[in-house]
């Protein structure tokens, strides 16, 4: 009866002490809607070493130029290795390169030349 009196319409009367734990458990599920949606807006992150600038083509060919020169001066006995580097050279064409490894940085260039020449000095 006392509680009809003070509660006419009959609503549920909650204790201080829920109505805190209720405010901390928004507060928290807040936060974590908060980091979830910044970690969903985030994007990829890219890695660029120093902030170094992208190749252009010019630069990629010459820089394929030079880095085959410098391997035919250390196997210049090697007559074999030599054949297969001038016709890795004739055969180079930079815009498929540029397409396979886009938005290349010069320690980039020199990872990706490494691993397509390793083979020919076989």
């Amino acid at each position: 009866m006392f509680n009809s009196v003070n509660n006419p319409f009959g609503q549920r009367i909650d204790s201080a002490v829920s109505t805190g734990q209720e405010k901390r458990q928004n507060q928290q599920n807040q936060q974590q809607r908060e980091e979830k949606k910044y970690l969903e807006s985030d994007d990829k992150d890219e890695v660029k070493i120093g902030g170094l600038p992208i190749l252009t083509e010019d630069e990629i060919l010459s820089m394929t130029r030079s880095y085959i020169e410098k391997l035919k001066s250390e196997n210049e006995n090697n007559e074999k290795v030599l054949k297969k580097l001038d016709k890795f050279l004739e055969k180079f064409d930079v815009k498929k390169f540029m397409k396979r490894n886009p938005n290349m940085t010069s320690p980039d260039f020199h990872m990706v030349m490494y691993n397509e020449t390793c083979g020919l000095l076989q």
